[in-house]
């Protein structure tokens, strides 16, 4: 293919990097620099590569003090009780202070390999003091990536699948992958597997789901079926993490099967009140900070009946959040919305008097934990709470949008995938997504899966190198 260089069937990469999104990158611009002969096999063309990283904005990083783009400070003890509070403690806490520890020297790393930073967005997802926002987005860092790859000389195989890597003892001998119909055999003399979750895995999800998962709707790349990961925990790769358990949150309903990206999400939540399809709300909608708090309503609608909820505002919120890339419906009374989402009017009306009738007075502020509560309802809203009763009324259909699945592959501190006997593989060596459970054991923080797979993906590049040119 056009920008790839040749190389030859018999030829063993020091470095075989499995994957082309950012931890992958991270891991194959570590190890060159290290001196390692590193080749990336990307099973997407090269016009989708990059895995979800394409529609990423920002990570969040550790800094003691401000710097020219983040304000204040983010210390470690701050940065890890944001953690416990989204994962309840699930989570190996050596990995967790490792990730956290590191992000504060990825800025200038990153830096030097392309990557431009803005000052951050506003908004619902007010991330000043504790993220860095890419210029130009996910798509302009992997672009920034790749072209750096291309300098250091790191080969590029596009619509590369993976289907097997052959296990012997604790490595790695072979691996085979499929291109444009050809099988062809790699003996690399390590492995780093960056090749993210089984999301894209239908029928995988359906296992865990049942038909549920018919409704999910999957946010970034449609290659992330799980091949990898299966293959390695079929030969006895020590697993980690609930398969249960993903990063997904509520995103607009009429969003595309896969690869709708960060245009559809949905930030109204903590300006509105969500209904299921009995028009009957059902969790806190104002909880805590949007950053914080967006990751469980994926969750929180893949339990709905029919994996569908509805968020309902008035106009005095219409312009608090970044809207979908499709247009709210549109009312000018509570029947007629109800009517555009096929709910019950009356009881629409009803759950809406109900809860106005329980906003307590208070001061609204949207960039804080304000004191506008309800009293005496159930569920609460605990902040932001105002009166629906401005005209015209808005809604938004809700469905789970799944990032990635938490499943993944047990490492140890130098990204080394253990075994289910208690053992380490030699030179198989894992970053990102895929072995993401190790710390997310569930919830979410904005930016942390970009923080993640750049941290573990030069540890893996780093340790991949090292034990390569050994």
């Amino acid at each position: 293919m056009p920008g790839e260089a040749p190389l030859a069937l018999n030829q063993t990469p020091d470095v075989l990097v499995i994957g082309g999104g950012n931890a992958a990158l991270c891991a194959a611009l570590t190890a060159r620099e290290a001196g390692a002969s590193v080749l990336i096999l990307e099973h997407a063309p090269r016009e989708m590569r990059g895995g979800n990283s394409r529609h990423t904005r920002n990570l969040r990083l550790m800094h003691e003090g401000p710097t020219k783009l983040l304000g204040d400070s983010y210390s470690e003890k701050e940065y890890w009780d944001d953690l416990m509070r989204v994962t309840k403690g699930k989570t190996d806490e050596k990995l967790a202070r490792t990730t956290i520890r590191l992000s504060s020297d990825l800025m200038p790393w990153m830096e030097r390999h392309g990557v431009r930073f803005q000052p951050s967005l506003t908004g619902t997802l007010d991330l000043s003091r504790t993220n860095a926002f890419f210029l130009g987005g996910g798509k302009a860092l992997l672009n920034s990536y790749y072209t750096t790859a291309e300098k250091l000389g790191v080969s590029v195989r596009y619509g590369a699948e993976v289907q097997e890597l052959k296990r012997d003892g604790n490595e790695i001998r072979e691996v085979l992958v499929s291109r444009e119909g050809v099988m062809e055999t790699f003996r690399p003399k390590t492995v780093v597997v960056a090749s993210g979750g089984f999301q894209a895995n239908i029928a995988w999800l359906k296992e865990i789901w049942g038909d549920a998962a018919d409704n999910f709707i999957i946010r970034g790349t449609p290659y992330a079926k799980g091949r990898v990961l299966k293959n390695l925990l079929d030969q006895g790769i020590a697993s980690v993490g609930d398969p249960s358990q993903f990063h997904a949150v509520a995103i607009d309903a009429r969003a595309p099967k896969f690869d709708g990206g960060i245009v559809t999400r949905l930030d109204c939540v903590p300006f509105s009140i969500v209904v299921n399809q009995e028009a009957q709300r059902f969790y806190d909608e104002g909880q805590d900070m949007w950053p914080k708090r967006y990751a469980i309503w994926g969750r929180l609608v893949a339990q709905c009946a029919g994996q569908t909820a509805y968020s309902i505002f008035d106009a005095k919120s219409v312009n608090l959040f970044m809207p979908s890339v499709f247009p709210a419906k549109r009312a000018d009374n509570l029947p007629g919305l109800a009517q555009q989402l096929g709910l019950d009017p009356i009881q629409l009306e009803a759950t809406v008097a109900q809860y106005n009738s329980a906003v307590a007075a208070g001061s609204f502020n949207p960039r804080v934990l304000d004191d506008c509560h309800t009293d005496g309802l159930v569920p609460p809203k605990s902040h932001w709470a105002r009166r629906i009763d401005t005209p015209p009324y808005y809604a938004y259909p809700l469905r789970p949008g799944i990032t990635f699945t938490y499943l993944g592959i047990r490492i140890d501190e130098q990204a080394r995938a253990l075994t289910t006997d208690g053992g380490a593989m030699t030179n198989l060596f894992a970053a990102g997504e895929i072995m993401s459970g190790n710390i997310l054991g569930e919830g979410y923080l904005a930016g942390f899966g970009m923080t993640l797979g750049s941290v573990f993906g030069r540890i893996a590049g780093k340790e991949a190198a090292h034990h390569a040119i050994k």
